[in-house]
Parts: structure tokens; sequence; C-alpha cells
């Protein structure tokens, strides 16, 4: 029941935008992978959280449900609805979060999503005619990553 607790107040937190309540759901050694960032590790973890409520506050709706856990595992599915800042594009994106446990602590958080529906929002012609190429899921991380390295330098 706590773990579920713990879901509850990370999406809460995070459909209320406070990202300080959070991130303090996560463990310091946090692994979170997703197909847009790929593997990020403890405060770089944190740090990419930071980056995306930063840059998209007023225009953030997060809905989250179907919440489980059993033992040190658990899942939960979430919607973003928001506007693709370097397109002006609205996108819905369906996730499937998966987590892990340790002291009390989300230790790691995997969120699955479809790569290609994302891309075709968010993209457009060009989401529909690459966004399903590895191609374009290593170029899409590698931008992600170098904004994230620069939000950071910014923000130190």
């Amino acid at each position: 029941m706590i773990h579920a607790q713990l879901i509850q107040k990370f999406y809460s937190a995070f459909a209320a935008k406070n990202i300080e309540d959070m991130i303090d759901c996560y463990h310091d050694d946090i692994r979170f992978e997703d197909p847009a960032f790929g593997i990020l590790e403890g405060d770089r973890t944190k740090s990419m959280w930071r980056m995306l409520l930063k840059n998209n506050k007023s225009k953030l709706d997060i809905e989250f449900s179907d919440i489980e856990t059993n033992g040190q595992i658990g899942t939960a599915q979430w919607t973003a609805r928001y506007i693709f800042s370097q397109t002006g594009r609205n996108v819905v994106n369906n996730v499937k979060a998966e987590f892990e446990f340790k002291d009390g602590k989300i230790i790691k958080h995997t969120d699955h999503f479809d790569l290609y529906a994302w891309s075709r929002q968010a993209m457009g012609i060009k989401g529909l005619l690459m966004g399903w190429t590895p191609f374009f899921k290593t170029k899409l991380q590698q931008r992600t990553n170098k904004l994230l390295d620069h939000f950071i330098a910014q923000n130190k």
C-alpha cells in the first residue's frame, strides 16, 4: 500500500507542477528510462523533470490512473497533454510507467510509450516519415540530452 501512495504522490505532484515534491519520491540512486531521453541516473533524472516542468509549466496537463503495486514493483498509466515547444503542435502522450522501490522511494522508473505516435503528433510530416526509425530515436535522445546538459549547466 505504501508504494501505491508513493506513486500517487509522484503523479499528484506532477499534475500540480510541484517539482520538488515529485522528485522527493525518488531515491538518490534513481534510474529513469524512456524513449525520448534513454537512460538517466541520479541527479540527471531530477534535472530532466525540472527542465520539462520549467519549459512546459503553463501548457502541461497530466492525468494518471491504474496504479498497481506488488511487493517492490509497481505500475501506472499516465497521459500528458501539452504543446510541443519546437513545433507548436499539440501532443497527447499515453504512457505506461513501471517502478521499482528501495528504502521507501522509487529507485527505478521506466516509461513506455509509442515513439512513432508521439513523433507524428510532435513533428508532423517529419515524424510521419522518420519517427519509426532507429535513426530518429538516436537523434532525439542526442538532442534531448544536449538540452538537458545545457539546462544543468545554466542551473548550477
